[in-house]
């Protein structure tokens, strides 16, 4: 923006060192304005030469203000001096200077210095000095550094209890599969001891019988081996068993207290909707710095916690592979010993179990056919509506202002009823047939139970040694479906052969 100065007038009343004193105060005032103007580099006559332009148009069209001819006492006529001095002119020049600095911030000029610079305009300008809200502007760069620095922590926190819930849900299957381990060795244990009742037994035979070992002795003695190995080879197991969940349970305390340590910073932050839920994928941290959201702690105690979370789940897959083996190979060597009679009663205990499974599926389909029925019941009622008519709303009524209103013109018929009474038809046939089918569920699950006891009394029925046998393998606690897995693994080994 370019500052035109005041002219002065070419007649001169005064002596000439108060003229000289007098420009020499407006030169300096001038050179101070273009110094403090913002942008302004210093005080040096080339960029001042720079932004000055000067034109005899903008010199002839100026004119001196009324407070300065006022102060003259009178008011000179304006003409052009030929013979216009030097200093006069860098005067001039001078004076033409924008002075940016009365227009900044959006603040205009007072009335009276209007027309001295007739150029300058409203404008907002950077200033070179911090502005008033510098301390709101430096509290909300400190709150956002430390939201964006919770945000961080609460997301390398909510990892953590994310990593050390996997934990504890591994340490949850692992203490299942020590359950198994546990109860497949009390099984274990007991047919030792029925092996060992069953050699006593046979040596007790009359003496004028035949004394020499044969093969149900052979057979005993085989699977007394058997066994004595797989009870070796499931209690190593279960010693790596409880090592692994004693280095679980140190990770998920690891990771719990890096999680705690972290979640010192997040007192202010709100539990909800502050860590990352909407994400579709979990943020994965690479960058480890020990002054960053994600330390190398964290980092270390993650990568701990994964290989941990790896070895267990190998493990698992080893016990269940082994427990599926011990199962096969016990009863394997137990039909073996058993021979032809421990066919029927195998055979008789299987049907057992499946009549026991079928029972327990079909008492679930009757509870799920009871509270179908009990839904159907319910949604006919609703739909029947209260059974006393002052109970009916004013907007379920059939003819409602609404529908009366709509029902003056022909034609106009609403198929509500027609739909009510049709759905409660459907309703109705929907109980009746849920009804028939709960009946005949009923009728079936007494036909299962009675069977059960029927194949119960018949394996109770078979000889003094195979109940001996049979009655303590029926107190082992082996899973069902361990013991499905097993029989799927020697179905396929049958068909392969």
């Amino acid at each position: 923006m370019q500052v035109q100065s005041v002219p002065l007038g070419s007649v001169t009343i005064g002596p000439r060192s108060w003229r000289d004193d007098t420009i020499s105060s407006i030169r300096r005032a001038e050179r101070l304005v273009r110094q403090t103007r913002p942008g302004a580099s210093g005080s040096g006559s080339g960029s001042t030469g720079a932004r000055v332009t000067t034109t005899s148009s903008s010199r002839s069209s100026s004119r001196r203000p009324r407070s300065c001819s006022a102060a003259a006492g009178f008011t000179p006529k304006r003409t052009e001096d030929a013979t216009e001095t030097a200093e006069d002119k860098i005067i001039e020049k001078e004076s033409e200077e924008s002075p940016e600095t009365l227009c900044k911030n959006k603040t205009s000029r007072p009335q009276t210095t209007g027309p001295m610079f007739p150029e300058c305009t409203q404008r907002t300008s950077a200033v070179p000095f911090p502005p008033t809200s510098l301390r709101e502007q430096c509290a909300g760069a400190s709150v956002a550094v430390a939201a964006e620095y919770m945000r961080k922590v609460r997301e390398v926190e909510g990892h953590l209890r994310r990593q050390a819930g996997r934990v504890t849900q591994e340490g949850v299957k692992l203490e299942r599969e020590r359950g198994h381990l546990e109860k497949m060795l009390r099984n274990i244990r007991t047919n030792l001891s029925i092996n060992r009742r069953s050699s006593e037994g046979r040596s007790r035979r009359p003496p004028t019988a035949e004394t020499q070992r044969d093969g149900a002795d052979y057979l005993l003695a085989c699977e007394k081996r058997e066994l004595v190995q797989l009870k070796q080879d499931l209690e190593g197991v279960l010693r790596n068993t409880l090592t692994q969940l004693q280095a679980l349970a140190q990770s998920r305390r690891q990771l719990l207290d890096s999680a705690a340590e972290r979640a010192r910073v997040l007192e202010l932050l709100p539990h909800s909707g502050s860590a990352g839920r909407s994400r579709s994928a979990a943020q994965t941290f690479t960058k480890t710095d020990p002054i960053s959201p994600f330390t190398p702690e964290c980092k270390q105690v993650l990568d701990s916690s994964s290989s941990t979370v790896k070895q267990s789940q190998l493990l698992r897959e080893n016990i269940r592979q082994m427990l599926t083996s011990a199962i096969c190979r016990q009863e394997a060597a137990h039909q073996a010993v058993n021979d032809g009679l421990v066919k029927k009663v195998a055979e008789t205990i299987s049907l057992q179990q499946r009549l026991t499974l079928m029972s327990a599926a079909t008492r679930q389909a009757m509870f799920r056919k009871q509270r179908e029925i009990n839904c159907i019941d319910h949604s006919h009622g609703r739909a029947q509506g209260p059974e006393y008519s002052g109970d009916i709303l004013s907007r379920e009524k059939l003819n409602r202002p609404m529908v009366q209103v709509y029902q003056r013109h022909p034609g106009t018929q609403l198929p509500e009823a027609v739909q009510l009474i049709q759905g409660s038809a459907v309703l109705r046939r929907c109980l009746t047939s849920t009804e028939g089918e709960l009946v005949r569920l009923q009728d079936t699950c007494l036909q299962l139970v009675h069977n059960l006891h029927g194949k119960r009394t018949a394996a109770q029925v078979d000889s003094a040694v195979l109940r001996m046998r049979r009655q303590q393998v029926d107190k082992r606690a082996v899973p069902a479906f361990l013991q499905q897995e097993a029989h799927k693994n020697q179905l396929a080994l049958s068909c392969v052969q």
